[in-house]
């Protein structure tokens, strides 16, 4: 069994976006690993595994327009099942 389950996938557009705050936030606030968080002051690209997805929706909801949202099931794509 994976220690995180959901590969949490999604687009931030909004002004003013600081990529290392987001990172920062998500990192102290959130139990995860595989960080990614990249782009500009207009559009911020995460990844990031989780158990608990609807969390950091919620929190990057808060910062600007999202999109492109992808949860992925890793244990179910483990054990050949559709994610």
């Amino acid at each position: 069994m994976l220690e995180f389950r959901y590969d949490t996938q999604l687009l931030i557009e909004g002004e003013d976006l600081d990529e290392d705050k987001i990172g920062d936030h998500i990192t102290e606030t959130f139990k995860g690993d595989s960080l990614l968080c990249v782009g500009d002051d207009t559009l911020i690209k995460i990844h990031f595994h989780t158990n608990e997805p609807w969390l950091v929706l919620e929190y990057c909801a808060s910062l600007g327009e999202i999109f492109d949202i992808v949860v992925e099931d890793m244990d179910r794509q483990a054990r050949g099942l559709q994610g």
